[in-house]
């Protein structure tokens, strides 16, 4: 496996010199995967072949020109495959055990009995069948949860998550979820899939979990939905601006769990993620075929189940 010194030339930048570093370079490593930096200076991009994401999501990398271009971009899928599920798992434990009312009354030294809830039984829909939507699908049936999913196609008899229906009939299919947990892509057939309607069609007991992307949803109408009780509570790990500006509304909500863009970032992420890399520009500089490979149209690395 190359070692990156053993290479013609290696650049490290931020954002403000990589006009100057990006012209002649073939291949562009992105750890900023919120940056529009790639954009602004697309235009210097000479020779540039390959670009590899230090994340899943490529939404923020995907403008016109690049989509456009033979360059080829890959991401860090399966990393953050069994971080995020376990995440979910441990943000549906903790509305269903009612965690945030034990440490609320614990700061007020109140010793108030209440009952909880089980989740055996409890019926969840995935919103995105890649690889971290199997992984999380995998782990809630293991503690007895009913999963179902939402993905691109509808079909039936899926390994993982039994029935899968389409994204567009999202709102005909949430009334009956008492979870409904967001790991889609950002695409523009998902920006805002969660709208209004999507969570007035959802139980007044339901809750919702978005560790995909804030975008997915409709901020107004969530903040409506979670004020006036529309369902029961949400636990949210990304937001359309981030940092969440402390002036949100959000931050004030007690059916609200807040964190901040953190669902996969386990211990020792930051090795995996450039492991990931070693190997696939081990792949590149022998000619072999390139893991995770984006379709720059879909906006996400495909396989024949998503």
């Amino acid at each position: 496996m190359p070692r990156l010194e053993e290479l013609a030339e290696v650049r490290c930048t931020k954002a403000d010199g990589l006009a100057e570093a990006i012209s002649g370079a073939e291949i562009l490593l992105l750890w900023d995967f919120f940056s529009s930096a790639v954009e602004e200076v697309w235009e210097h991009a000479d020779a540039l072949k390959w670009i590899h994401v230090a994340a899943a999501g490529v939404d923020k990398l995907l403008f016109d020109g690049l989509a456009g271009s033979d360059v080829i971009v890959t991401n860090s899928r399966g990393i953050f495959d069994r971080p995020i599920a376990e995440f979910v798992l441990a943000s549906i434990l903790a509305m269903a055990k009612d965690i945030p009312g034990s440490l609320r009354r614990q700061q007020d030294a109140r010793w108030e009995h209440r009952e909880t809830e089980r989740i055996d039984d409890a019926r969840v829909l995935i919103v995105g069948t890649g690889s971290i939507g199997r992984e999380t699908a995998r782990l809630l049936r293991a503690v007895g949860m009913l999963v179902e999913g939402v993905g691109r196609t509808r079909r039936s008899g899926d390994p993982d998550f039994g029935t899968v229906h389409s994204s567009d009939r999202l709102v005909s299919v949430v009334h009956d979820s008492d979870y409904v947990v967001l790991i889609a892509p950002l695409t523009e057939s998902t920006r805002g899939m969660v709208d209004a309607d999507v969570l007035s069609a959802m139980k007044p007991t339901a809750r919702l979990v978005n560790v995909g992307r804030g975008e997915l949803v409709d901020d107004d109408a969530l903040e409506v939905a979670l004020r006036t009780h529309a369902i029961a509570g949400a636990c949210l790990d990304v937001f359309s601006v981030e940092p969440l500006p402390a002036t949100s509304p959000l931050w004030g909500l007690e059916n609200a769990m807040i964190s901040s863009h953190l669902s996969g970032d386990a211990v020792g992420w930051l090795h995996r993620l450039s492991a990931l890399f070693a190997a696939n520009l081990d792949r590149y500089v022998h000619g072999a075929e390139l893991e995770n490979v984006v379709d720059k149209k879909l906006g996400f690395v495909p396989s024949r189940r998503d």
